[in-house]
């Protein structure tokens, strides 16, 4: 099979290998896929890069953790009629060195999910981390239905999905920050009721203009914990929610902790990789459950054959892209 791989970290440029490998076989309780299109999360990045010291997990690394495509062959003990549906993809490459970005990639079948005939490769190749993210960080807490939620990030690949499944959870008003016009068009495209610019606005006041009450916010999605901390604490009525998926640009956060306590607030971290199987399966439920109700929208930035992969891995780092940036594997 076709591959793209990396034996050291550095640059995509330098590392990055086109070739031939060996069509892996499923073992017992997996599922081998024939990939259509593989997706570049954040964290493909930074493994191959070695960021902040990573090493190497393997000799060999086939990267990307999400991706679509069709189930071709069943492991032992698989059960049902699956060979020939359409799947998408999540954590490919979690506890082992081959990922998505390979014609065949092998994975447990409960992380091949059923993607519906109506919805492209493409856009199911978008859902992945970002989406089952977007669901944790929004009910890891209980339930939202009728609660005002900020989406920290709200056109990111995570953010850009909390817009929306808060929405269909019921939250009574859901507000975005951004940084952009180009931004502000993608959640509104997501269904975001208020638009906030960070780069313009104090974040607070205008939240609390919009909600019309102090306090205005029962939870947060955020992005960036160490850099919003001050501000989300300000902003979140007693017994309130941060959800922390991403702290990048100070990661060794400060709480605020007397502030906290005398409203009895929660932060909350999450990594998709670490959360409980049974939340990431009530997670993939509700986003097919979107998905065949046609209530689900995406966003993609580009998509590149899959010679030009390194392409793809340059422009995430560059960190302007606004949506998915996908690797076409496979004709179809």
């Amino acid at each position: 099979m076709k591959a793209c791989w990396y034996e050291r970290t550095g640059p995509a440029k330098d590392v990055l290998q086109f070739g031939d490998m060996p069509t892996p076989e499923p073992g017992p309780g997996e599922v081998r896929v024939k990939v259509m299109v593989s997706a570049v999360n954040p964290s493909d990045t930074k493994g191959r890069s070695g960021w902040r010291g990573r090493g190497m997990t393997s000799p060999r690394v086939i990267p990307h953790q999400d991706g679509s495509g069709v189930i071709d062959k069943l492991g032992a003990g698989v059960a049902g009629r699956r060979v020939g549906e359409r799947v998408w993809l999540y954590m490919c490459q979690r506890g082992k060195p081959f990922g998505s970005a390979a014609e065949y990639t092998v994975v447990p079948a409960e992380r091949a999910v059923s993607l519906p005939d109506h919805v492209s490769f493409e856009e199911g190749a978008c859902l992945g981390i970002p989406a089952m993210t977007a669901h944790r960080a929004l009910h890891q807490d209980g339930d939202i239905k009728g609660q005002a939620v900020l989406v920290q990030g709200g056109a990111g690949a995570v953010g850009f999905y909390a817009v929306q499944l808060a929405k269909l959870a019921g939250a009574k008003v859901v507000i975005a920050t951004v940084s952009r016009d180009e931004q502000a068009a993608q959640a509104r495209r997501a269904g975001a009721d208020h638009i906030v610019n960070y780069k313009t606005e104090r974040v607070a006041e205008r939240v609390a203009a919009l909600v019309g009450q102090k306090p205005p916010l029962d939870r947060i999605v955020e992005v960036a914990l160490g850099a919003n901390i001050d501000a989300d604490v300000e902003m979140l009525r007693p017994n309130g929610v941060i959800a922390a998926y991403s702290s990048d640009a100070v990661p060794e956060p400060k709480l605020p902790f007397v502030h906290m306590l005398v409203k009895d607030l929660t932060v909350h971290t999450l990594i998709i990789y670490e959360v409980p199987q049974a939340a990431r399966d009530a997670a993939a439920r509700d986003i097919n459950k979107a998905l065949n109700d046609r209530k689900l929208v995406h966003q993609i930035a580009e998509v590149y054959p899959f010679e030009r992969m390194a392409a793809a891995h340059d422009r995430m780092e560059e960190g302007r892209a606004i949506g998915k940036l996908l690797i076409r594997v496979a004709a179809g």
